[in-house]
């Protein structure tokens, strides 16, 4: 049992800064990087530039990711032994699907809230190119009675049972089990409910490219992007990209439906990626002359009946559950979309963006100014590593809002497979 005890009040939490890796694009430049080598990357690149690596230094790293092998056993706490941390740093996995790193920064924000430690890192990795291939179900039965047999003729006999077609491996499909619809079908099944068009889709993914674009131009990602295997910007990244050329683009979900919408270009690609997130309590901040960003101040969670409710209908979507996680946020904290100055929205799709700001509205929470939605691009332009992009967007807003000279607002909103979703307010007073 542990000696700590609970602190009697609730402490402000401080996001101090983030590093990731740019994003690639699968079978691309990380296409032999593993999960482990990803994050530690982003990890090194996190430590080196806050100077973490004295025992103690950080609490703890909490960190997960989605696609993961058997090599992947207890990621987060090998990452840490690789990594520039000191080896005393404790670690643990976390997996929420695409909501995966934002939730890890949850885990890590409560117990600096509740005083259980000073400071944490969460964050996520994912590679697309490395997906596990399983063994063929019926090889591993017979395999295993193999194992069992308490004769060597008995194990023969279980052997004996083997064919060609057991050695054919069972390929992982983006699709989810209790439907067996990928996650753009069911996309497209919502596009359809919500009456998205596709130019509207299109003119926010070349918005998403554009703005990406003008923000490393800038110099906004100098202090948050650690090159990696020759990258420097997310490999997905078309600051050439308009709603001209994206027109050009063949429809690739809803196919069985008159005029599908949902292209590769208004789609997130399959990416590689990770990234990290540094949290901390404000006196840890103040102690080593570091100024927090901004902080997290609200965070909460949902989930639809994506097999059984009314999905036909757009309200419980495979990716709709911000559309109740936000109201119920917002209503516990006592705020409107308008106390927001910037708003991110993870771009699964372009489509369930715009299907998640029309529930919003419909739901009495008023509209989203687009100029203050996504302003630095989000994964249509960056790309989407599964359990990277929560760190990610929680870094940027939080860079976003510390450049602004008054008090400022960000609301997150994460959507997520299983009919999930992940939603957070970061602050800077």
């Amino acid at each position: 049992m542990s000696s700590q005890q609970l602190s009697p009040s609730v402490r402000r939490v401080a996001i101090v800064g983030g590093a990731r890796i740019p994003f690639a694009r699968s079978d691309g430049p990380y296409a032999t990087a593993s999960n482990q080598q990803m994050l530690t990357a982003a990890l090194d690149g996190l430590v080196e530039r806050y100077g973490l690596q004295e025992p103690g230094a950080v609490g703890e790293f909490v960190a997960g990711a989605v696609l993961k092998h058997a090599r992947d056993f207890n990621l987060a706490r090998e990452t840490v032994l690789g990594s520039g941390l000191h080896p005393s740093t404790p670690a643990y996995d976390i997996q929420q699907a695409c909501g995966t790193g934002l939730q890890a920064v949850i885990a890590a924000a409560n117990k600096i809230a509740l005083g259980q430690t000073e400071s944490a890192v969460a964050g996520g990795a994912d590679t697309a190119s490395d997906a596990p291939l399983g063994v063929n179900d019926s090889l591993r039965r017979i395999l295993l009675e193999a194992r069992r047999a308490k004769s060597p003729g008995a194990r023969l006999k279980a052997l004996a049972k083997l064919r060609p077609g057991h050695l054919v491996p069972d390929i992982p499909r983006n699709a989810e089990p209790r439907t067996g619809l990928s996650m753009g079908e069911h996309a497209a099944v919502t596009a359809r409910a919500w009456g998205i068009a596709r130019e509207a889709q299109d003119e926010l993914a070349a918005t998403s490219h554009r703005r990406l674009a003008a923000a490393y131009e800038r110099g906004f990602f100098q202090d948050l992007v650690v090159p990696f295997r020759g990258l420097a910007r997310d490999q997905n990244l078309r600051p050439g990209s308009t709603v001209e050329k994206l027109a050009s683009l063949k429809p690739v979900f809803g196919l069985g439906h008159p005029d599908p919408t949902m292209t590769a270009g208004n789609s997130t690609p399959l990416t590689d990626g990770a990234a990290t997130v540094l949290l901390s309590s404000e006196e840890w901040a103040r102690e080593r002359g570091l100024e927090p960003l901004a902080y997290l101040t609200a965070y909460e969670t949902a989930a639809v009946d994506f097999v059984g409710g009314d999905v036909a209908g757009g309200e419980d979507g495979l990716l709709m559950a911000p559309a109740y996680a936000v109201p119920r946020m917002l209503e516990r904290a006592g705020l409107g979309l308008d106390d927001f100055d910037l708003v991110e929205i993870h771009e699964a799709f372009a489509s369930q963006v715009l299907a998640t700001l029309a529930a919003w509205e419909k739901r009495g929470l008023g509209t989203v100014d687009r100029a203050r939605l996504n302003v630095a691009g989000s994964s249509l332009a960056t790309g989407h590593p599964f359990a990277a992009t929560g760190a990610r967007i929680v870094a940027t807003l939080a860079k976003l809002l510390a450049e602004r000279d008054a008090p400022a607002r960000g609301l997150i909103s994460v959507c997520a497979a299983g009919g999930q979703g992940v939603t957070a307010v970061l602050e800077r007073a």
